[in-house]
């Protein structure tokens, strides 16, 4: 297995930079969200509802890169674009991106980075949704949850993961190659 070199760090933070901005743009849609749902108990589902969107820069990185740590770094140099831009919630958003890269990343090593296609998202669409769960889980209060919204709220989040960082990453995917500007073979 290679090592990621220089140009593979300028195509992961020219991704990082991209979705740092589609990052922020979603900040919107989330506090939106949140306004709406509150009313009735659900505000916090607001971040499930949105996360998936927050996590498609790691998988794309490392479908283009493919080489372990691509997922990660662009994860977490996304959320560090996102962060520096527009802080909204400072420090606690570096600490997200370190969670979801780890995710992220963790669905790649489960194929041991020789499978790129649609089950490997779907990997690491679950492992981000575990993850990522498992530290809102104490963050965020979802424990004093009732045993209904915990699982309301995981499978939701789950879904988000699906949509946004699998099927969303691999539409992606399959424009570049339409477009000729990859070649995945």
């Amino acid at each position: 297995m290679s090592k990621i070199h220089l140009n593979d760090i300028v195509l992961i933070t020219l991704i990082a930079i991209i979705f740092g901005f589609i990052y922020i743009a979603s900040d919107t849609l989330y506090n939106i969200l949140t306004l709406l749902l509150t009313p009735l108990g659900y505000g916090p589902l607001a971040n499930d509802l949105t996360i998936g969107i927050w996590c498609m820069g790691g998988p794309l990185a490392s479908f283009l890169i493919k080489k372990p740590g691509a997922a990660f770094l662009g994860e977490f140099l996304s959320s560090c674009v996102e962060t520096f831009i527009m802080a909204e919630w400072g420090i606690a958003n570096l600490i997200s991106g370190f969670m979801q890269g780890l995710g992220n990343e963790l669905g790649f090593i489960l194929t041991g980075y020789r499978l790129y296609n649609t089950f490997t998202l779907f990997l690491s669409a679950t492992t981000t949704t575990i993850v990522t769960y498992l530290y809102d889980f104490f963050k965020n209060g979802y424990n004093y949850f009732s045993t209904f919204n915990i699982c309301l709220y995981f499978l939701v989040r789950w879904c988000s993961m699906l949509i946004f960082s699998c099927f969303f990453v691999k539409l992606i995917i399959n424009l570049l190659e339409k477009a000729h500007v990859i070649n995945q073979n």
